[in-house]
C-alpha cells in the first residue's frame, strides 16, 4: 500500500514539474494564456482521488509552491501598469473546476492586492464558489489555500472609510463572515469523510480525519489573528457563529478538536466574557465526546491567567468557581454515563481553579469535596478501589489540600476531607495517611490540641492499629517489611509534634493520643509508646521549669511520672523486656532530675520496676549482662535517694552481678558494681561519690577470684587487663 502511494505520488509530482517548467517558459516570453494553460494542467492533478490525506498534502504544498510564480507574475504586471482586462472571467473557463477554483482564488488574489475591484465582493465571491469542490479531501485542500491566500487581505478596520464605487475595500464584519463561511464548509466536508466507504475503514477514516484536522482549525487561528476583533465583537458574532456549526454539525470528533481549539487560540480574557455560552454549548455536544477534556483544558488554562505575573486577576464581577462549579454539575446530570473517574477529574480542576484563583477562599475547597462526596453517594460507590482510574483521581483531589497549603490544621479544617477520604479501600486510606504524616513532619506543622490530635490519629488510623477491611499487623509486616517499618517509623515521628503551647494543654494532648496509639498491638507499640513517653519526660521538665508561676506544679509532676509508670506498662503487658527496663530507668533518672515532693518514691519504683523486669523477662546471657550493666549505670547517677533506698538496691545490684550465668559475666558485673561504692552518690553523703575504699576493695578481689576460676586463658587475660 505504501509504495504504491509513493509510486502514484512520485508520477503526480513529475508531472506538476514538467507543467511548471512549461508554465513559467511562458511566462517569461509573456504568454500569459499559454502559462494559464499549463498551469491548468498542472493543477488538474489535484483532481486525483487515489492519495491518501499525507501523500496528497505533499502533492498540494508542491503545487502551490509552483502557483506561487503564477501569483508574483500577475502582480508583477499589474504593478508595472500592464493589466490583462478580464482575467477573473478568464481564468472561470478552465475545463475542469478544481484547476479553474485555484486560478481563480490566485487571480482573486492578485485583483485584491492591486485594488482593482470591491475587496469584499471578490471574497464573498470566492468563498462561494468554492462550494462547486464536494469532494472532502479536494475540497478542505481548496478552501485551506483560500484561507492561505487571503491571510495578509483580509479586511481589519471598523469601518471601509471613502471609496470609489465599485471598490468597496470591506470591513472587519466582512471578514468574519468570510472566515466562519469558510470554517463552516470546511467542517461540512471534514465532517463528510467520517461517512463514506465501508464501516470496515472506520478507524482509519478516523486517523486520517484527525491528519487533518488542523486544516479545519486554522480558521479559527485566522480569527484569532484580526486585531479588531475585540472582547464585544467576539462574544457578539465570533463564539456564537462557531459554537452554531460546532454544536449543529453532531460529529464527535469534530466538536472535541474545535471546542479544545477554540480555547486555545483565543486570549483568556475573551474566555472570561464568554464563559457561560461556552459552557452552555459543551452540556449539548454530543454523548461520545469527552467533555472533561475540554472543561479542564479551560479551567487550566484559566487558572494559569490568573496566576500569571502580568494577569490582571479575574474581574471582581465574574464569580469563576461558581460558574463552573453550576456547569460541571450541570455537564453530570446531562451524562449519566459519564464514568466516575472523569467526574473526579473535572473535580480536580476545579479544586485547582479555587486554590489558584482563590487562595484564602478555604471553603470553596471544601465545597469541591463535598460535591465529589455527593457524587459518590449518587453513583452509589460506598467504596473506592485505591488502584481504579477513579482511585488515582480521589488521590490527586486529596493531596491538594494538603500539597496547596503545606499546613495541616487548614486540612483538618476542611469538614469534608475525612468523609471524603474515608471512601477509600484499605490501601488508599493507608496511603494517603502515610502521605498526610510526611506532610506534617516535613513541614514540622505542630498538632496544638487534644480535638486536633483525636482528628488527625482517626485519619491516619490505618497507620496505628488493625482495620475492619485491611490485614493484621503480622500480615502486613510479613508482606513488605520495609515499608512497614518505614511508616511506623512516620508513626513515632509524628508524636514528637504533638505539642501545645500550655503545659497543662500538653497533658490532655499526650492523653489523647496515648488513647489511639495503645490500640496499636504488640508489633506497633515499640515504635509509638516511647516517644509518648519521651515527650511527656520532657512535659514533666516543662512543669518543674514553671514552677514559680504554678503552685501545683508538683502534684502536676508526679501525675505525669504515673502516665509514663502506666504506658511502659502496656509494653510489658505487651510481652516487651529490654525496651520498656530502659524507659523506666529513663524515668527514674527523670525523677532524678525533678525535685518534686515523692520524687524518691517515684524513682524508687522505676527502679524496681527494671529490676523486676531483668530478673522476670531477661533471660538470655548476653542480654542480661548488658541490662544489668545499663541498671548499674543509671543507679550511678542518681543522687536522690536516702541511704535507707540506696543501699538495698546497691546490694540488688551486687547480688544480680554475681548471679548472672557465665564466669567472664560475672567478673565484669562485679566490677561494674565497684563503681557505685566509688562515685555512687546519696543523699547520705551530701550527693557527692561514696569513696567507700573497702567495698570497692572486696569487690576487687571478688572479681579476681572469679577471673581466676575462668578456664579459657585468653578471657583470663582480658579480665586480669
Amino acid at each position: 500500500m505504501a509504495d504504491e502511494q509513493e509510486k502514484l505520488l512520485d508520477e503526480a509530482k513529475g508531472i506538476v514539474k514538467v507543467q511548471a517548467f512549461q508554465m513559467k517558459r511562458c511566462l517569461d516570453k509573456a504568454k500569459l494564456m499559454d502559462g494559464l494553460k499549463h498551469a491548468s494542467t498542472m493543477l488538474s492533478e489535484l483532481r486525483t482521488s487515489l492519495l491518501s490525506p499525507k501523500s496528497y498534502y505533499e502533492l498540494y504544498m508542491a503545487t502551490c509552491d509552483e502557483l506561487r510564480h503564477l501569483e508574483l507574475y500577475l502582480l508583477d504586471e499589474f504593478q508595472k501598469g500592464r493589466k490583462v482586462s478580464d482575467l477573473y472571467e478568464l481564468v472561470q473557463y478552465a475545463g475542469n473546476i478544481v484547476p479553474r477554483l485555484y486560478l481563480l482564488i490566485t487571480v482573486g488574489t492578485v485583483y485584491i492586492k492591486t485594488n482593482e475591484y470591491s475587496r469584499k465582493d471578490i471574497l464573498r465571491d470566492l468563498v462561494e464558489m468554492c462550494r462547486g469542490v464536494q469532494h472532502p479531501l479536494r475540497g478542505l485542500f481548496l478552501r485551506n489555500y483560500l484561507l492561505q491566500c487571503t491571510r495578509n487581505v483580509l479586511p481589519d478596520q471598523l469601518e471601509p472609510g471613502q471609496f470609489a464605487e465599485g471598490q468597496d475595500p470591506g470591513k472587519i464584519d466582512d471578514s468574519i463572515d468570510f472566515i466562519l463561511l469558510n470554517f463552516a464548509e470546511m467542517n461540512k466536508l471534514w465532517v463528510r469523510m467520517q461517512h463514506q466507504g465501508h464501516s470496515r475503514e472506520r478507524e482509519r477514516r478516523e486517523r486520517e480525519r484527525m491528519e487533518l484536522r488542523i486544516l479545519v482549525g486554522t480558521n479559527l487561528v485566522r480569527l484569532s489573528q484580526l486585531e479588531m476583533v475585540q472582547v464585544d465583537m467576539y462574544s457578539r458574532l465570533v463564539l456564537p457563529g462557531i459554537l452554531e456549526q460546532v454544536v449543529s454539525c453532531r460529529d464527535a470528533i469534530a466538536q472535541e478538536y474545535l471546542m479544545e481549539c477554540i480555547i486555545q487560540v483565543f486570549p483568556d480574557e475573551f474566555h472570561l466574557s464568554c464563559l457561560a455560552s461556552f459552557l452552555e454549548a459543551c452540556a449539548e455536544l454530543q454523548p461520545l465526546v469527552n467533555v472533561k477534556n475540554i472543561v479542564i483544558a479551560l479551567i487550566d488554562r484559566l487558572a494559569q491567567f490568573a496566576t500569571r505575573e502580568d494577569s490582571p486577576g479575574i474581574p471582581g464581577n465574574i464569580q469563576l468557581f461558581n460558574i463552573f462549579s453550576d456547569e460541571i454539575s450541570s455537564i453530570i446530570r446531562a451524562r449519566p454515563e459519564m464514568p466516575p473517574e472523569d467526574i473526579v477529574s473535572l473535580e480536580v480542576s476545579l479544586m485547582n481553579l479555587a486554590h489558584k484563583c482563590y487562595t484564602e477562599r478555604v471553603d470553596m475547597i471544601d465545597t469541591v469535596l463535598k460535591n465529589t462526596k455527593d457524587l459518590f453517594t449518587n453513583a452509589d460507590i460506598s467504596v473506592v478501589e485505591h488502584r481504579t482510574p477513579v482511585g488515582r483521581e480521589l488521590e490527586k483531589l486529596l493531596k491538594i489540600p494538603i500539597d496547596s497549603y503545606n499546613d495541616v490544621m487548614i486540612v483538618l479544617s476542611l469538614e469534608h476531607f475525612i468523609p471524603l477520604l474515608n471512601c477509600y479501600d484499605y490501601s488508599g486510606r493507608r496511603e494517603m495517611s502515610a502521605y498526610l504524616i510526611n506532610n506534617v513532619i516535613d513541614n514540622s506543622t505542630l498538632i496544638p490540641t487534644p480535638e486536633k490530635v483525636e482528628t488527625i490519629l482517626t485519619i491516619v488510623g490505618p497507620l496505628i492499629c488493625d482495620q475492619s477491611d485491611g490485614p493484621t499487623a503480622e500480615q502486613s509486616r510479613q508482606e513488605d517489611k520495609e515499608e512497614w517499618e518505614e511508616e511506623q517509623s512516620l508513626m513515632g515521628r509524628l508524636v514528637h509534634l504533638l505539642v501545645a503551647p500550655e503545659p497543662d494543654q500538653q497533658y490532655l494532648v499526650l492523653t489523647a493520643a496515648r488513647k489511639h496509639l495503645s490500640a496499636g498491638g504488640a508489633l506497633r507499640l515499640p515504635h509509638t509508646l516511647p516517644p509518648l513517653v519521651f515527650q511527656a519526660y520532657q512535659l514533666a521538665r516543662r512543669f518543674h521549669t514553671a514552677m514559680d508561676t504554678d503552685d501545683k506544679w508538683d502534684a502536676k509532676v508526679e501525675k505525669i511520672f504515673k502516665f509514663c509508670h502506666s504506658t511502659v506498662s502496656t509494653l510489658v503487658k505487651a510481652e516487651m523486656a529490654e525496651l520498656p527496663l530502659r524507659l523506666f530507668l529513663q524515668g527514674a533518672l527523670a525523677c532524678n532530675s525533678i525535685p518534686f515532693t515523692n520524687h524518691e518514691t517515684v524513682a524508687y519504683e522505676f527502679m524496681s520496676q527494671a529490676f523486676s523486669l531483668y530478673e522476670d523477662e531477661i533471660s538470655d546471657s548476653r542480654a542480661q549482662l548488658a541490662a544489668i550493666t545499663l541498671i548499674i549505670a543509671t543507679f550511678q547517677q542518681m543522687t536522690c535517694f536516702s541511704e535507707e533506698n540506696h543501699d538495698p538496691l546497691r546490694s540488688q545490684c551486687a547480688l544480680a552481678a554475681a548471679k548472672l550465668l557465665k564466669k567472664p559475666d560475672q567478673c565484669r558485673g562485679v566490677l561494674a558494681v565497684s563503681h557505685l561504692f566509688w562515685s555512687g552518690a546519696s543523699r547520705a553523703t551530701m550527693g557527692k561519690p561514696t569513696k567507700d575504699g573497702k567495698k570497692v576493695l572486696d569487690c576487687l578481689k571478688k572479681g579476681l577470684k572469679i577471673a581466676k576460676q575462668c578456664m579459657d586463658p585468653l578471657v583470663q587475660v582480658q579480665l586480669f587487663v
